[in-house]
């Protein structure tokens, strides 16, 4: 598994949808990239200009939303993950 560095969060992305909402079956080009997954690692905390590190707002296991190409996408022992940073997290799902 892979630990990220500084403020970056590896996400396992949520499976992008393959039918329309009308029930029309979309073909792979067709279906929009996922911006929601969940938190599977967390880096340390990005280091402040004072020294002090501040510690990432999200923990493994939460499920966020995420800018849709706000991160690298990476795969490790053949599963696909995206590595975002902090910033391009948009918010946790309740």
């Amino acid at each position: 598994m892979l630990q990220p560095l500084g403020d970056r969060v590896l996400v396992e992305p949520s499976e992008a949808e393959d039918k329309s909402p009308g029930g029309i079956i979309l073909p792979e080009s067709a279906q929009e990239q996922p911006a929601e997954g969940k938190v599977v690692a967390v880096g340390p905390g990005r280091i402040l200009d004072d020294g002090e590190r501040q510690e990432i707002s999200v923990s493994e296991g939460d499920v966020i939303i995420y800018k849709r190409f706000g991160g690298t996408e990476v795969t490790v022992d053949g599963e696909d993950y995206v590595l975002v940073e902090e910033d391009s997290i948009l918010a946790i799902r309740s």
